[in-house]
C-alpha cells in the first residue's frame, strides 16, 4: 500500500510508438496529432534541420530523442526502442497516419494470438485505396521483390510487410538485443520480418485496422538511398543465404553500377557504404 503522502509511480502505456522523422515536419504533425496522447510516443529525429525538434513544445506529451545527424533509419529505431516502456511497439514512419484507437486494436489482436509475431494495419493512400505494403521476403534469384497491396479476407499473411506501420512484443525485441545494425535505412523491416518467420510465428494485415501511408519522397538524396539499398540488400543475403550469395550480388549489382556511373550504388554494393557514409 502506497502511503497517504507519497504519491504513486504511473503505469507505463501499454503501447509505445516509435517514428523516427527526418526533415518532415509537417507530416510529422500530422502523424503525432493523429496518434493523440493514449501511448508512449517517442520521436527519434535524424538530424533534421527544418525546424521538426520544435514540435516537441506542441506536442508536451510525445518524448523527443534528437540525434546530430542522420544515422540510418535502423540505428535510430534502437535508440528508440531502447526507450520503449510499452508491452507492444509499434514502429511508425513519419509519413504515416495512425489513430491512437487503431494502435490500440493491433495489440489487442497481438495478445489474442501467439501464433503471430507481427502485426500490421492495412496501409491506404490518401484516397483511401489499398497501397503497396506486402512481398516475399528477398532471395538470391529476386534480391528486390516489389510490394503489392494486402488484398483477400479480414486478415493477410505476408512473409514481409512495409516498415510504414509494424508492431511487435516487445519482449521479442529485446531478445533480440537490437535490430541488426548493418542495415542503414534499409533492411531492418525485412530482417525483422525473417526473424519472425524464423520463429516459427505469422506476420498478419489486419485490414479493417487502417493507416494513410503518404510515401512522401525521401528528402535523403536518391543516390545515397539507392547506395544504401545495395548494402542492405547484400548484407540480407549474406546473412541468410550464405556469404557466396552476398558476394555474388555484390558483384553484380557493383559492376553494373560502376558501368553505368552510379558510384554510390557501387560503394553500397562493394564497401557496403550506408547513408550515413559508414560501411556494414
Amino acid at each position: 500500500m502506497t502511503p497517504a503522502n507519497e504519491v504513486a509511480a504511473p503505469q507505463p502505456k501499454r503501447v509505445s510508438v516509435v517514428i523516427v522523422s527526418f526533415n518532415r515536419a509537417e507530416r510529422l504533425r500530422q502523424s503525432l496529432a493523429s496518434l493523440g496522447d493514449s501511448h508512449q510516443i517517442l520521436v527519434v529525429d535524424n538530424g533534421s534541420r527544418d525546424g521538426s525538434p520544435a514540435l516537441e513544445a506542441e506536442f508536451p506529451a510525445s518524448r523527443f530523442i534528437r540525434l546530430p545527424k542522420n544515422f540510418g533509419l535502423t540505428k535510430a529505431l534502437n535508440i528508440g526502442l531502447r526507450a520503449a516502456e510499452g508491452e507492444y511497439v509499434l514502429l511508425l514512419h513519419d509519413d504515416t497516419q495512425i489513430r491512437g484507437d487503431a494502435v490500440s486494436h493491433l495489440a489487442d489482436f497481438l495478445a489474442a494470438r501467439q501464433d503471430v509475431g507481427a502485426v500490421a494495419p492495412q496501409l491506404t493512400t490518401e484516397a483511401g485505396e489499398p497501397a503497396p505494403q506486402i512481398r516475399p521476403l528477398p532471395t538470391p534469384p529476386a534480391p528486390d521483390p516489389p510490394f503489392q497491396p494486402a488484398t483477400g479476407g479480414e486478415e493477410v499473411t505476408a512473409e514481409c510487410v512495409s516498415a510504414a506501420a509494424i508492431m511487435f512484443r516487445t519482449f521479442y525485441l529485446r531478445a533480440l538485443r537490437q535490430i541488426d545494425e548493418r542495415y542503414g535505412v534499409y533492411g531492418s523491416a525485412i530482417e525483422l520480418c525473417a526473424q519472425v518467420r524464423r520463429s516459427g510465428k505469422k506476420i498478419a494485415v489486419v485490414r479493417d485496422v487502417k493507416a494513410v501511408h503518404y510515401a512522401v519522397p525521401s528528402p535523403l538524396p536518391r543516390a545515397d538511398l539507392e547506395g544504401d539499398r545495395a548494402a542492405g540488400t547484400a548484407g540480407f543475403l549474406g546473412k541468410h543465404y550464405g556469404f557466396m550469395s552476398g558476394l555474388l550480388y555484390r558483384i553484380k549489382t557493383g559492376l553494373a553500377a560502376a558501368l553505368t556511373f552510379r558510384f554510390k550504388v557501387a560503394a553500397g554494393a562493394f564497401a557496403g557504404q550506408k547513408v550515413d557514409g559508414s560501411a556494414g
